[in-house]
């Protein structure tokens, strides 16, 4: 019996903001290495999900949605950097997989289909949130709609957060990657340090509890990172641009930046497999979003 030859390859997990391509990689993965919310730009970095199979791997590429900048004027340094973050994240991948939406087509998936289309590279389409969807009738016009005048290896609807088909779309991006040995060891799930991870998951409380109140003003920077026996132990500056914001993040007698480190704290180490202890501050730098060397002192950079 002839046996079925082992793939591997980079996928690149593109689509407008606040899709579900982060909830997508974390799926495959089967682990949380991409942080989530509700809210567009949770993402901003490009991070490798490593989702090891028996019959491949993919190395998935999460990255910040693709969203028209609007010119210059108006993109803040931040907007620039994550559509960088984005658009790099095409280079040198196998296969692209574009995720929609179910129901939803507009001028942002567009954009990404284009950037794609003009890659070169094989798009799988994943229409995610199908759950969502009462009438499922109403799913193949609207498949045959999105898939009219454009070019996909093969389209998929899949609700990411159930783990609802899944498995038939992990088949057609192996099919489409090259065989190969895997490009990294069964027990590595991304290529980012839990320094970074401990900053992603203090900014996501953030986005989950302050997304209303600061959208997008918010960063996180590690200053203390140690490993001891059963032990790691975090300092963590949460930075904000004005002061009024310092005083949305601590909260009335400082619950809400408790909140923050206690459900962050609890997320590391379910991650990380250790007790944490983590201390958090909040400081002022203003207008830090809109300046590169800001950007790059937090970790913004190429």
């Amino acid at each position: 019996m002839e046996q079925t030859p082992h793939r591997a390859g980079h996928v690149a997990v593109i689509g407008r903001p606040n899709v579900g391509k982060s909830t997508l990689t974390n799926a495959l993965v089967g682990a949380k290495v991409s942080i989530v919310s509700s809210r567009p730009q949770t993402t901003r970095h490009r991070l490798l999900g490593i989702a090891t199979f028996p019959e491949g791997q993919l190395v998935l590429v999460d990255t910040p949605g693709l969203h028209r900048d609007h010119g210059r004027s108006t993109a803040t340094a931040m907007h620039r950097w994550m559509n960088r973050a984005a658009r790099g994240a095409l280079e040198g991948v196998d296969v692209a997989m574009l995720v929609v939406r179910a129901g939803q087509w507009d001028e942002s998936d567009t954009f990404a289909y284009q950037a794609l289309h003009g890659a070169g590279i094989p798009v799988v389409l994943v229409v995610n949130q199908v759950d969502r969807i009462k009438d499922k009738a109403q799913l193949l016009p609207y498949l045959a709609q999105v898939s009219e005048g454009r070019e996909f290896a093969s389209v998929h609807p899949v609700s990411a957060l159930k783990r609802k088909g899944l498995e038939a779309l992990v088949a057609d991006v192996l099919r489409l990657l090259p065989e190969q040995p895997a490009l990294y060891g069964e027990d590595e799930i991304t290529d980012k340090s839990q320094r970074f991870l401990a900053a992603e998951m203090v900014r996501e409380q953030l986005m989950r509890q302050l997304g209303e109140e600061l959208p997008y003003a918010t960063t996180v920077e590690i200053e203390r990172y140690e490993e001891q026996p059963g032990l790691v132990n975090i300092g963590a500056v949460i930075w904000v641009e004005r002061k009024g914001q310092k005083a949305i993040v601590i909260g009335k007698g400082g619950e809400r930046l408790r909140e923050i480190g206690t459900r962050a704290r609890q997320q590391m180490e379910r991650l990380f497999d250790s007790k944490v202890f983590l201390e958090t501050w909040v400081r002022v730098r203003e207008g830090w979003s809109d300046d590169e060397a800001a950007l790059r002192a937090f970790g913004y950079h190429e």
